[in-house]
């Protein structure tokens, strides 16, 4: 598999370079390197490490053929990835984590903890901007007019979703009706509403590992926004897990607003870089 067909491949699949560093076992110093070209002739082992994960069809998401519906990789491949020692956060192992370790890291870069694992995050495209500020700014809004208890949040926010010390979260965009969550630094609990737009840095953890924290947490609401596909996943986990499919022409309505908002992507949907 030659550099250029890696690099496609790891975009497909939203791996960053350190998540192909705990899954193969290659230090991440020599991933870096393989990626920029800077190591002209890679070690046959290395190579062959990375391309095992890169060819790998149960370790990412994808869209079943003729199905809206989407497929994700089975929880177990994470607690694999949860027990690579070689990572480059500090001496713990991955899963072992905790938020005094989160907040100790640099803050030049954004980071998420989720049960004792730290995922770096990648910086946000133009689309995901466009998407995440459009929907905010519609959100806020409609709680100013309307004068509503509920009022929305962007990223990035950090959120100690179960009050634990193992996960802290910065959705991309947050409704929270309850004022007390908000303790300053961060909102201390689950909000009512979470959103979250693809990207191929953060689709799994998006589509499989937040749906599961969310729900779990006592989230009331999540939505996934697709860019690609431009549609919009609701799930209403207070409505016995219900699940709606939406268009970004589609009247949107916002569950946890009774009904008093109502979002459409459409007068954005042009702006986004195909």
């Amino acid at each position: 598999m030659k550099l250029e067909e890696m690099k496609r491949r790891k975009q497909e699949l939203g791996y960053s370079l350190s998540d192909l560093a705990r899954i193969s076992g290659v230090p991440l110093g020599t991933v870096r390197k393989v990626f920029c070209g800077q190591t002209k002739s890679p070690r046959r082992g290395t190579i062959e490490k990375l391309e095992a994960v890169l060819r790998d069809e149960s370790v990412y998401y994808a869209r079943q053929e003729g199905s809206d519906s989407l497929v994700c990789e089975p929880a177990g491949s994470y607690d694999a990835q949860a027990q690579q020692p070689d990572n480059p956060y500090g001496s713990k192992m991955q899963g072992q984590y905790t938020v005094e370790d989160y907040l100790a890291l640099p803050d030049d870069k954004r980071y998420e903890l989720i049960d004792g694992v730290i995922y770096e995050m990648a910086s946000p495209s133009s689309n995901h901007q466009v998407l995440a500020g459009y929907l905010y700014y519609r959100l806020m809004s409609c709680a100013e007019e309307h004068k509503t208890e509920c009022y929305p949040y962007i990223a990035p926010l950090d959120v100690q979703l179960d009050k634990d010390n193992r996960t802290m979260v910065q959705p991309d965009v947050i409704i929270c009706c309850d004022p007390a969550l908000n303790i300053g630094p961060r909102l201390f609990g689950a909000p009512e509403f979470l959103a979250e737009v693809l990207s191929p840095s953060s689709r799994k953890r998006d589509i499989f590992i937040k749906l599961a924290k969310y729900k779990n947490a006592g989230v009331k609401e999540y939505w996934i926004i697709d860019p690609e596909h431009q549609k919009v996943i609701v799930y209403l986990f207070e409505r016995d897990d219900e699940i709606n499919l939406y268009t970004f022409d589609d009247e949107i309505p916002v569950a946890v607003s009774q009904g008093i908002c109502q979002i459409s992507f459409a007068q954005v949907k042009e702006r986004l870089i195909r």
